[in-house]
């Protein structure tokens, strides 16, 4: 049974930091790409950033490039986004998603509020 799980979300003022984790289960983790999607209320979903199996090729959005920092840890089976300088607009619900050619797995989400 695949599982991804978020953590780490929650309350922060503009300018702070946040550290989201996802742990995966039920599938070769070091085989999938991982991505960062987020959605705001009355938005549509979109990509945050994403990383290679191995790690080594890190993507980002432009809206979140050079404040956000995405990693994994394939001994761990843990993939994290490290959030800096937070912006209003980064408030979202952030979902961990692992994808390998067809094969697409989605966490339940976890809730990011930026707000002073």
């Amino acid at each position: 049974q695949v599982q991804l799980v978020e953590s780490g979300g929650g309350l922060v003022q503009p300018g702070g930091s946040l550290r989201l984790s996802c742990a995966a289960s039920g599938y070769p983790f070091s085989t999938y790409g991982m991505n960062w999607y987020r959605q705001a209320p009355g938005k549509e979903r979109e990509w945050v950033a994403g990383i290679s199996s191995d790690g080594i090729l890190p993507t980002y959005s432009v809206s979140v490039k050079g404040r956000f920092t995405i990693s994994r840890d394939n001994a761990k089976n843990t993939m994290y986004l490290q959030m800096n300088s937070l912006k209003f607009e980064d408030t979202a619900v952030y979902y961990c998603v692992a994808r390998r050619d067809t094969n697409t797995y989605w966490g339940q989400g976890t809730q990011v509020t930026v707000s002073s």
